[in-house]
């Protein structure tokens, strides 16, 4: 299936590694002009490397900080133009909801509120001007099944949740869409950590650990990120512009409820 991209121009937010990543991959297979952003300048341009000589795309890497205002700006103005918006950006870590102090929620505002917030309301008029948009968060299966440990994650993100789902009502008729991704327990550096922390609760060794989160999905196995992405990809599609204001669990089947 060919998904209409050839030629238009994605912006990845955090995309050095992970989820960020394959989704620029993806959209780079399919022929987006591709901004990929992170903060490490070295991993920065090993990515970019990697997505060329892959797809063959162009790939432009975008050094800048998206929890402050000033990298925030450095990325929306590099990608002015830019038909596609990957909201990505790291969670803050697990912990107990009487743990956390005021700084740490402000700052799980600042990367997971309001970072992609501010990326939608600077990209967001030229895509309506343009009438073609696809706006994609990639949050958390933690939005639909909140856990005690990881309050300062779901918090913001649902927030997020609920900005974009008014957007998408108004944004419509216009031809933006405004979508989430909800992953849970993918093979990403991410998972690696989560394994360590288990490690040392548990005095466990990581393969131990890596099988203990596998068990914890209905698949039996952590998702692939390359599965992901090209789920992102779709979601950008010209065959996708009649869904929007939706949240699509990539979970391995392990959501139990109904909707």
């Amino acid at each position: 299936m060919k998904l209409g991209l050839e030629g238009r121009t994605a912006v990845v937010c955090a995309s050095s590694d992970g989820l960020g990543k394959a989704c620029a991959m993806s959209l780079a297979r399919e022929g987006c002009a591709v901004l990929i952003n992170g903060r490490d300048a070295d991993r920065l341009q090993a990515a970019a490397d990697e997505i060329r000589s892959a797809t063959g795309a162009t790939v432009k890497p975008v050094r800048a900080d998206l929890n402050t205002e000033a990298g925030r700006s450095v990325l929306a103005a590099a990608g002015a133009g830019a038909s596609i918006l990957v909201n990505n950006n790291a969670g803050p870590e697990p912990g107990p909801f009487l743990g956390f102090e005021r700084e740490d929620w402000e700052g799980a505002m600042e990367a997971n509120f309001y970072a992609p917030m501010f990326m939608i309301k600077a990209l967001l008029p030229g895509m309506r001007a343009r009438r073609f948009g696809r706006i994609v968060n990639i949050t958390s299966a933690r939005v639909k099944s909140p856990t005690p440990t990881m309050a300062l994650s779901t918090a913001p993100r649902t927030a997020l949740t609920a900005l974009t789902r008014s957007l998408a009502l108004d944004v419509a008729v216009d031809n933006v869409t405004i979508n989430n991704l909800l992953p849970e327990r993918f093979g990403t550096h991410r998972q690696v950590e989560m394994a360590d922390r288990m490690m040392k609760e548990r005095g466990i060794g990581r393969d131990e650990a890596m099988a203990v989160i596998a068990e914890t999905i209905a698949a039996k196995r952590l998702g692939k990120p390359e599965e992901f992405g090209d789920t992102c990809a779709f979601l950008c599609s010209v065959q996708a512009g009649y869904i929007s204001g939706q949240n699509l669990q990539l979970d391995g089947g392990s959501y139990r409820g109904l909707i």
